[in-house]
């Protein structure tokens, strides 16, 4: 490996003029549809962090929460002390599927979650609307995946951003987001014996 100075720097020249070209083709803006499935860890906490962010920016964003109950959670707790105006937070679900074991209560609970969903995409001035484990209740088909697809298709605002979070995102839904990540699990101390943890999980 080359240690010449002037060499790196010759390099690094054609990398960024050939990056500067890439971008100055890049100038359409448009809100997203963003998608985080997958089997591994760290799918609402990536969501969460660009909930951050907009709040940081002071763009009025919101949550809505499908199947985890009202437990304390760091995200959730600090939003509603400290960014509730910037914010709004709707902890609509009652707990995971195989704790509520209450198929027609989910199912309700999951339709109240979209049409409070809904509403808030609906709203301009929400930038950003966050749906944590919406795909759980897609799969479990609490809801109707064609009747979210078209509404995100035909009733999302151009310049608002939507997130849905959870595993097994439906392939009409990867179909037209615009940005999908699939979390890889590769490991996860779960499978150690070790429980989830403040800070970490929560």
């Amino acid at each position: 490996m080359s240690d010449d100075p002037d060499r790196h720097a010759m390099k690094m020249a054609k990398k960024k003029a050939a990056r500067d070209k890439i971008m100055a083709t890049k100038t359409d803006e448009k809100g997203l549809i963003i998608v985080h499935t997958g089997k591994g860890k760290g799918k609402s906490s990536a969501a969460f962090g660009m909930i951050f962010r907009c709040i940081a920016h002071d763009m009025q964003c919101a949550v809505v929460q499908f199947i985890k109950g009202g437990m304390s959670t760091g995200e959730r707790d600090m939003i509603l002390s400290r960014f509730s105006d910037t914010c709004s937070f709707h902890t609509m679900g009652e707990g995971f599927t195989w704790e509520t074991q209450d198929r027609e209560r989910d199912t309700e609970m999951a339709q109240a979650a979209w049409e409070k969903a809904k509403e808030l995409i609906r709203d301009p001035a929400n930038k950003m609307v966050l749906l944590d484990e919406i795909n759980i209740a897609l799969r479990y088909d609490y809801l109707d995946i064609d009747e979210v697809v078209q509404f995100l298709a035909e009733e999302k605002p151009h310049m608002t951003h939507v997130v849905l979070t959870g595993r097994n995102a439906k392939d009409d839904l990867i179909e037209i987001a615009d940005l999908v990540t699939e979390m890889e699990l590769v490991k996860h101390p779960f499978r150690s014996g070790i429980k989830a943890q403040i800070g970490v999980e929560f």
